[in-house]
């Protein structure tokens, strides 16, 4: 079922921009609650999972600079995907050029944040299928203002979708990743505060209140609250 749930996130959001054409508005509101929604699973999810298995201080400062060491990856893989996961990709291509670098970041990213997924984490599992809607619509209006087929753009997004499902496959089946599950959920953690607070307050025109944006944000951390277990 989380197979399902993670491919299905990123058909459903390109199918909303092939056949639908979402209002700019509702796309900028899903992020704003697939953002507070992914900052309120890290802060009263994941951090505490993380650090209460931690017994010592060599360890908390560990996973700490595992945290920031997050932060900086996902800065780096930005700086190729143009934004594309908190919704600022800007919308220029070469006609006919395929962008590899900001699918290659973007894939990277998607995989990465598959790995800590276990059973028993729901809370994580649909933060991301939440954040995975409005990043396939944001890659899907990149790829039609490239001027691809609506075949091809579906090709590369049921590429795209595969990607958080291999990485939760492998984080389940190498001894390894599973290990260091800790470590590497300290990582992602990193990446997600980074994405999840540029998408509450960075996209603010002019710094104004919105309180559409506010509601939205509001939505998100409301729901994490009521459906935390």
């Amino acid at each position: 079922m989380s197979y399902i749930l993670l491919i299905g996130s990123v058909l459903l959001g390109g199918a909303f921009v092939l056949y639908r054409k979402p209002n700019k508005l509702y796309t900028r509101l899903l992020l704003a609650f697939s953002g507070a929604y992914l900052l309120s699973v890290t802060v009263l999810h994941l951090l505490p999972e993380v650090y209460g298995h931690a017994h010592d201080h060599t360890v908390f400062h560990r996973l700490g600079i595992l945290i920031l060491v997050g932060i900086l990856f996902q800065s780096i893989l930005e700086s190729f995907s143009k934004g594309a996961e908190h919704g600022h990709a800007h919308l220029h291509s070469n006609t006919n050029t395929f962008p590899w670098l900001l699918f290659a970041s973007l894939s990277l990213h998607a995989f990465s944040e598959g790995l800590p997924i276990h059973s028993a984490n729901d809370n994580l599992l649909w933060a991301i299928v939440i954040h995975k809607i409005p990043v396939a619509i944001i890659l899907t209006t990149f790829f039609l203002h490239s001027n691809f087929s609506k075949s091809k753009t579906f090709l590369y997004l049921f590429i795209f979708s595969l990607m958080s499902p291999i990485g939760y496959f492998l984080g389940q089946t190498i001894n390894l990743l599973q290990q260091f599950n800790q470590e590497i959920t300290a990582l992602i953690i990193g990446v997600f505060l980074h994405i999840s607070t540029i998408i509450l307050f960075e996209s603010s025109e002019n710094h104004k209140f919105n309180l559409k944006k506010f509601i939205a944000i509001l939505l998100g951390i409301l729901l994490t609250i009521f459906t935390m277990h």
